[in-house]
């Protein structure tokens, strides 16, 4: 399998704490409402670690999963969801929001994805974040790169799907990535196979490159 992504090699990449990354994201923060991140790349690339290590630097931080919005509903198909009931309300300051996807009602999952009051950045991971009708809602676009068979491994690690499911989804992700090109409008490329995970934010690093590379 072949991703349509960037080629890696002549980039230039270098490393950093998870500290200096969430302050040149936040050097970007718009005034008077929340910075609004999308963090994109293929699955098991390791976009949620990432999200994770970032917020914990800031507790004011919210971390959106777009697997929330496609449980149940749409690998992609959940664009118009994002934007009219989390970005757009987010983006003008309509905050606390609870929002319980339909899917979520129609089979009675418990709990509501949720923005707090006082949140002053909104990291929305997941594939295809940064599609093309997303776009003008984020105010900065990650794409966090891996290898196809390093994602493919750690989504089968993971042992929720089978390995047939598994590939058919990564191809249907390449098919719709190839389509919108996350990669081209990338603020921040990260190296997902390098740097050591920061669960707390206070530890480890990140490898990055400036985008669009």
């Amino acid at each position: 399998m072949q991703y349509p992504d960037f080629d890696p090699t002549d980039v230039q990449w270098r490393i950093r704490s998870y500290q200096d990354v969430w302050d040149e994201l936040l050097a970007r923060n718009p005034r008077g409402r929340a910075l609004v991140v999308g963090i994109d790349g293929h699955s098991g690339s390791g976009k949620t670690t990432l999200a994770r290590g970032l917020a914990a630097l800031d507790r004011n931080t919210a971390v959106v999963h777009t697997d929330d919005l496609a449980w149940h509903h749409s690998f992609f198909g959940w664009g118009e969801l994002l934007i009219d009931h989390l970005l757009t309300p987010a983006r003008e300051g309509h905050l606390p929001i609870n929002y319980r996807p339909p899917a979520w009602v129609r089979r009675d999952r418990t709990g509501a994805i949720t923005i707090p009051e006082g949140t002053s950045a909104v990291l929305v991971e997941g594939v295809g974040v940064a599609r093309r009708e997303v776009r003008p809602w984020l105010d900065v676009v990650v794409w966090v790169h891996a290898r196809p068979e390093v994602g493919r491994r750690r989504v089968i690690a993971k042992g929720v799907d089978t390995e047939e499911f598994v590939d058919d989804w990564m191809n249907e992700e390449n098919v719709f990535l190839a389509e919108h090109r996350p990669w081209d409008v990338a603020d921040v490329v990260v190296a997902g196979e390098l740097g050591q995970p920061a669960l707390t934010g206070r530890y480890g690093n990140v490898v990055t490159a400036s985008g669009p590379v």
